[in-house]
């Protein structure tokens, strides 16, 4: 049984076994949900293995990772089409997330704008992860795909390629996380990205992905 009544302003409880209780938590997430979307947010049961797993991983809750196979020293690459709620989801889990591991939530598209307005400096901004004059920063990219390569004074430049390489060399001696929303597939970010790309993303991230049958909740 819970240590403590749960609601929407207090973090998920754990129970006396030191566990989360998952029902719980969801139907935190909910209410959060609520405060933030509207009347109409909810999370349907075909989405539950999926938010476990995203439970799982930003509460730390090591023995259910382990059962889900998802590891904590990795960051999330959400996959799934259209509508079907990942960045929802991934804002929501800004709730859940100890101090330490707090992460922005960026969309690519703001990313590529900010590079045709600022040039090379944005690479070196997000690639970093010191925005804000903090320390290296856990950043979930959102909707990987919707930008295009883009050209600063006629020169053509894959922003996200160049971000996600040089995080990758972070990730390696620093261990800084990246999380990542997509509706592409593996073969479709290899296509777009390359074959380096999709290499070090698979050893960056933890897949984590919907049906491609997932309707549209929007």
């Amino acid at each position: 049984s819970p240590t403590e009544q749960n609601n929407s302003t207090q973090q998920p409880v754990k129970t006396i076994q030191n566990h989360y209780s998952y029902d719980e938590v969801i139907a935190w997430l909910e209410n959060k949900g609520i405060e933030i979307y509207g009347d109409r947010f909810k999370i349907p049961e075909t989405d539950y293995p999926i938010v476990y797993k995203l439970i799982a991983y930003f509460l730390k809750d090591e023995p259910t990772c382990f059962q889900y196979g998802v590891n904590l020293k990795k960051g999330i690459l959400l996959s799934g089409p259209v509508g079907c709620g990942k960045t929802s989801l991934m804002n929501l889990m800004k709730y859940l997330t100890a101090t330490e591991h707090k992460f922005l939530v960026k969309p690519c598209r703001d990313i590529s704008f900010e590079f045709i307005q600022d040039g090379y400096q944005i690479i070196h901004k997000y690639s970093k992860g010191k925005l804000y004059e903090l320390e290296p920063k856990t950043i979930c990219f959102d909707d990987l795909g919707i930008e295009n390569n883009l050209k600063y004074y006629g020169n053509e430049c894959n922003v996200m390629a160049e971000i996600f390489l040089s995080r990758y060399d972070l990730f390696i001696s620093k261990k800084l996380l990246t999380h990542i929303t997509t509706n592409l597939s593996a073969s479709e970010i290899e296509k777009y990205y390359g074959n380096r790309v999709r290499s070090r993303l698979r050893q960056m991230v933890n897949l984590i992905f919907f049906d491609s049958d997932s309707k549209d909740k929007r």
